[in-house]
């Protein structure tokens, strides 16, 4: 079959090849897509067509396979794989919305906690919560190195004191945080 008698064949199918591949997708702009792979396929494997064989149903079957393996590629993407035990997770339903409350009231009870300290304490380890250096915190407050390290260290240890002791020692454990 020579190139042009092909072409034209294959416009003589446009009209059926739209219309299958709308009853296909359901949806206009998918329909177009798939003729349009359909077009590019049966044109680029137009040497594989055997003369004497059944046009339309060569092009209707490219255009199923086609619209077959899309299908396929978009059920694949869409899987959700649940490692829970139960499968409690994937088959409630649900959508959590997450609530700030009860961290934005730890973050006032800690602060609070922080403005309890001593200013010696308070400051250095403020600056440096801050993301200030440890000589920019001697430089800035003129005291030794030595003197800012130990202060903003006695200020996280009296911390986790008071937090230990705010929210209980089994959820919060001081005494492995004071051996680190």
């Amino acid at each position: 079959m020579s190139q042009l008698e092909f072409y034209s064949r294959f416009e003589q199918m446009s009209a059926l090849l739209n219309a299958f591949a709308y009853n296909l997708t359901k949806n206009l702009e998918d329909a177009k897509d798939l003729f349009q792979e359909t077009a590019y396929r049966a044109l680029t494997n137009r040497d594989k067509f055997r003369v004497g064989t059944n046009f339309k149903a060569w092009t209707f079957t490219i255009m199923k396979n086609i619209f077959i393996n899309n299908y396929r590629k978009k059920v694949r993407s869409n899987t959700i794989m649940d490692a829970t035990d139960n499968l409690y997770y994937i088959n409630s339903g649900k959508v959590e919305i997450s609530n700030g409350a009860e961290s934005k009231i730890m973050m006032k009870e800690l602060t609070g906690m922080i403005e309890q300290l001593e200013d010696g304490t308070r400051i250095p380890f403020l600056m440096h919560y801050r993301g200030f250096k440890y000589q920019e915190i001697a430089d800035e407050m003129e005291l030794p190195l030595g003197t800012v390290k130990s202060r903003i260290f006695f200020a996280r240890r009296e911390l986790k004191q008071r937090i230990g002791n705010y929210y209980g020692k089994k959820n919060f454990q001081v005494e492995a945080a004071d051996k680190n």
